[in-house]
């Protein structure tokens, strides 16, 4: 499952990916037009990474950052 946010207000353009496979977690994340950063994280299980990836999730969006739909 991926998910992409981004976020574009004053001189700010970003986006943020969440990536859940399994039992790790891949961030990706910095600015438009770019590759980025890209940091995973291994959980003891899935349901220990969904759990984290929502927590990211939430914070962004408390940020202002917004979902991209696919087309």
């Amino acid at each position: 499952m991926t998910r992409r946010f981004e976020f574009v207000g004053g001189t700010s353009a970003k986006f943020y990916e969440v990536i859940v496979a399994g039992s790790s977690v891949t961030v990706r994340y910095g600015r438009l037009g770019t590759n980025g950063q890209t940091l995973t994280k291994s959980l003891a299980d899935a349901a220990s990474a969904q759990r984290h990836a929502d927590q990211l999730i939430a914070k962004k969006l408390a940020k202002g950052y917004r979902e991209c739909v696919a087309s």
